[in-house]
């Protein structure tokens, strides 16, 4: 009879090994497709640098791909106070607690009582009692349990760390859109006085009989309409200064002063040390990868469900007319060892699981879908980094083509040459092709921080 149930036990146990080599193929397969991904990503970068002959300095930290030191204090801030980064923080906090609930299940269990009672027409009665139990863990399923709930640790700490990394490059995201709206307020209001003095070259060839009022009215038209727009840029620009403070989570006195230079901040070019920035830092990827390991062990621990399980006990007991007496003067020890196995429960424990199975097969699926977004984010941070170097080359040209021909369109102005309606576009397409490039630069500038984020350049933990 004993021999048929240590068959049974060796049986499942078979079953179990079987179903955990098959969940430990996920880990695998998402090793291998990473470094695939890697490996492809990388000779595609190389292959876009093999005609930059500079060397760039090394890219560490996020915050190396653009120079903002006014921004650090910004920074400090909003890592102690962000409130969706204490959140991440607190969700670590409740991950550790968990884990040591887990790892107690591992260790021995005391439990002690003491209890009176009062009969009528008897005596006084008192026990004590002190149990000593434990599960043996012979096929390692609270282990398992255990070691799930630690790689949870690590998979919040991940998502820990992509909240920190998006804070910061929030910031520097509003920074960089403060510093933009400023530039292009400078340019409106470079534009406002250009037509502030057209007005007043059409007011002296007015008085001289040569232009009609019907142009100075056009000229005020379009004066009116760079006020408006100015007005939407200082509005702008105040709401990006709000949306940057409300980033740091707090209220700050000393940093409700923004002062953002009217110039972009030097930068970095991300790609020049690829031994060091590949996907393989992506707090995201980090994550889901940690979601498969923690959830092939709880699989494992829900087939081992299924086997049987051995459990120990101690105690010690007495039971006296006094509470004195009863505080173990003459206790009786009891030793209990125990057996016990699942027979039927309607199939709750293999369906339990097959649910664990089929969830990790989706954290698999989880990761690949993370893996296939994060190698499409660099591919195209990677062909806007070189669309936007083209763009600028071809705007700077346009801009310096625009400015000689606006010195030239208000010489032949005053000489009668050309109407109001030609300074005026040729006006108009000078600062419209400032506010552009620098427009252009703007956003040149975000997706080098997008770039870093999709390479895994994180803050320091």
């Amino acid at each position: 009879m004993n021999y048929r149930y240590l068959l049974i036990g060796l049986l499942t146990l078979g079953v179990v090994g079987c179903a955990s080599t098959r969940e430990m193929e996920y880990e695998n397969e998402a090793e291998n497709d990473t470094v695939s991904a890697i490996e492809q990503l990388i000779n595609r970068v190389i292959e876009e640098e093999s005609s930059s002959e500079e060397s760039e300095p090394s890219v560490n930290e996020l915050t190396d791909l653009v120079d903002i030191p006014e921004l650090d204090k910004y920074i400090e801030e909003a890592l102690q106070k962000n409130p969706s980064l204490q959140q991440s923080i607190i969700a670590l906090n409740i991950a550790y607690a968990t884990q040591g609930i887990s790892r107690a299940d591992l260790l021995p269990s005391v439990t002690s009582s003491f209890s009176g009672e009062k009969t009528q027409d008897s005596d006084d009665a008192f026990s004590a009692d002190l149990t000593v139990s434990w599960e043996l863990d012979l096929w390692q399923q609270l282990a398992d349990t255990n070691e799930a709930a630690k790689i949870d640790i690590l998979s919040t700490e991940a998502s820990l760390q992509s909240a920190k990394n998006l804070v910061v490059a929030n910031l520097m995201r509003g920074w960089l859109a403060i510093s933009t709206d400023q530039q292009l307020l400078v340019i409106e209001q470079k534009r406002l006085e250009a037509l502030k003095s057209t007005e007043s070259l059409i007011l002296e060839r007015y008085r001289s009989g040569l232009d009609s009022l019907d142009e100075l009215d056009t000229a005020k038209t379009a004066t009116a309409q760079t006020k408006a727009t100015i007005a939407e840029y200082q509005e702008q620009l105040e709401q990006d200064k709000r949306s940057l403070l409300l980033l740091t989570g707090g209220w700050n006195k000393e940093l409700t002063d923004i002062n953002v230079a009217t110039r972009f901040p030097d930068v970095l070019y991300p790609l020049d040390s690829l031994s060091v920035q590949d996907l393989s830092g992506r707090p995201d990827l980090q994550q889901a990868f940690f979601d498969i390991k923690a959830q092939t062990l709880r699989t494992n621990a829900a087939y081992k469900a299924m086997l049987p399980s051995f459990s120990l006990s101690a105690s010690l007991s007495d039971m006296a007319e006094s509470p004195t007496e009863a505080l173990f003067n003459n206790p009786i020890w009891n030793l209990l060892g125990q057996i016990s196995a699942p027979l039927f429960q309607g199939g709750a424990l293999r369906a339990q699981a097959e649910v664990e199975e089929l969830t990790t097969r989706q954290s698999y699926w989880v990761y690949q879908e993370a893996l296939l977004d994060a190698v499409n984010e660099v591919e195209n941070a990677i062909g806007y980094e070189s669309s936007y170097s083209i763009q600028q080359a071809h705007l700077r040209d346009a801009l310096t083509s625009a400015e000689r021909s606006l010195v030239s369109s208000e010489q032949n102005y005053r000489q009668g040459l050309v109407d109001i309606f030609d300074l005026l576009t040729v006006q108009q397409q000078a600062f419209d092709a400032e506010a552009e490039l620098t427009s252009l630069i703007y956003q040149r500038l975000l997706n080098r921080i997008d770039l870093g984020l999709a390479l895994g350049i994180g803050v320091s933990s």
